[in-house]
């Protein structure tokens, strides 16, 4: 299995693990092992919420079989959820898995670029902003930040709470005196780190807060020994700036590959 593929798939479903059981009602929680991949459900969170519902690694630990695309398909139907992602990595197999995605109603939505980094050092960055490790006492204003830039909605934030202490994952805020201004997550497992939910409260954009938190993860992976470290936005496309994208690059990342993405169109 592709490593980045791996990691970013270990870090949602340690997220899953993490949560509670009244984060788990609150979103309507499932996962399911299926057609080589993995399906994360979160029913009663919006439409928009697609880092939380996505089947991802599919065709990935085994060829996917026709029937199982199907059952994804209805079984996200059957959940109420109107939109989601089924991403299907460039080796998955087989090659057919993307025409029958499309064959089940599905579209080609914008891709997400995948990236990866080694041990060279995180460039400087200069904020003035205070970057700082955050724990279970700054969980729930990480959430608000995280699932408003996500969006997320309300019923994901007892959800994302649970990701500071969670099994594998650190958490990072930028601070303006006693205030959270932005946040950033690192999941870091077998020597890989996957940096996650960067998020900036809109009072405090354009001041350095995701180059500096960004750096501060890569510092935090490679102080852990981590070989590689991942991450990952919207493909380029004409007409975005695509202000994470050049800062991702900007931090020593490199592009590795395009991750299709195929969903219900939309209403």
């Amino acid at each position: 299995m592709d490593e980045l593929d791996w990691i970013e798939r270990r870090a949602l479903e340690s997220w899953h693990a993490a949560a509670d059981e009244a984060a788990r009602e609150a979103a309507g929680l499932e996962w399911l092992e299926i057609a080589g991949g993995v399906a994360s459900i979160a029913a009663r969170l919006p439409a928009s919420a697609i880092v939380a519902n996505r089947a991802i690694s599919l065709g990935m630990a085994r060829p996917a079989r026709r029937e199982e695309i199907a059952e994804i398909v209805a079984l996200y139907r059957a959940r109420g959820v109107a939109r989601y992602f089924a991403q299907v990595h460039p080796n998955a197999a087989p090659p057919e898995l993307g025409a029958w995605l499309l064959a089940e109603g599905l579209e080609q939505a914008r891709g997400w670029m995948k990236f990866a980094r080694g041990r060279s050092a995180a460039p400087q960055i200069t904020t003035d902003l205070t970057i700082a490790e955050i724990g279970p006492e700054h969980a729930a204003a990480m959430a608000r930040i995280a699932a408003d830039a996500f969006d997320l909605g309300e019923a994901a934030l007892p959800w994302i709470a649970r990701l500071p202490g969670g099994k594998c994952w650190r958490a990072f805020g930028a601070f303006e005196g006693d205030a959270l201004a932005a946040v950033g997550g690192l999941y870091v497992e077998d020597g890989i780190g996957w940096c996650d939910f960067g998020a900036t409260a809109p009072a405090f954009r354009r001041r350095g807060a995701q180059s500096a938190l960004l750096a501060h993860r890569i510092q935090a992976a490679l102080d852990l020994g981590c070989r590689m470290i991942g991450t990952c936005t919207g493909e380029a496309v004409p007409g975005d700036p695509q202000h994470s994208y050049s800062n991702i690059l900007k931090m020593g990342f490199e592009e590795r590959y395009i991750r299709l993405n195929y969903a219900p169109p939309r209403a």
